[in-house]
């Protein structure tokens, strides 16, 4: 065991942990920041998907070691009150059946939108690829994803669960 540091969702957090864990593993079990689901085990579904220093990783597979001194954002600080585009664009086009990919595809959406603001279909297929979907709504994630980039919700913009101007 040792005390890593790093940045979660804009503070500065310490843990005592296993260097070798999967960052996963520490932000489920150890601070409780359960919105990054654990998929596969294998950094092949995507449901784990966190940013690090804002660029997206698995995080199943990311040893605790890697982000020592480092910035992390999970679901549940991409924004504070849920009101980043990407989440406000989700809602809209109803993208989540199940529920379970989606933290970790709204986690790889927003790197793709950091990269390309206005991206492509076939960039959002290449990008998207590695975040799996049990209930298929590829072509929901696809349409909020351009909604969320056509510049509809800006990220200062404040709306209810449901999109409604508050």
């Amino acid at each position: 065991m040792q005390t890593l540091s790093f940045t979660l969702n804009g503070k500065k957090v310490s843990i005592q942990a296993s260097s070798e864990i999967p960052l996963l593993w520490a932000l489920r079990d150890i601070l409780h920041m359960t919105g990054t689901k654990y998929g596969c085990g294998a950094a092949l579904c995507g449901a784990c998907t966190v940013h690090l220093d804002g660029g997206a990783v698995r995080s199943c597979s990311t040893p605790l070691s890697v982000v020592a001194g480092k910035k992390i954002t999970t679901i549940e600080g991409l924004s504070p009150d849920g009101t980043h585009p990407l989440q406000l664009a989700w809602i809209e086009e109803n993208v989540a059946q199940c529920g379970y990919c989606q933290a970790g595809q709204i986690m790889q959406a927003a790197s793709l939108l950091k990269q390309k603001p206005h991206p492509t279909d076939d960039e959002i297929n290449t990008a998207m690829s590695g975040n799996l979907c049990r209930c298929g709504t590829y072509p929901r994630v696809r349409k909020a994803i351009h909604l969320a980039a056509s510049g509809k919700y800006s990220s200062t913009t404040k709306r209810g669960a449901k999109g409604e101007k508050n």
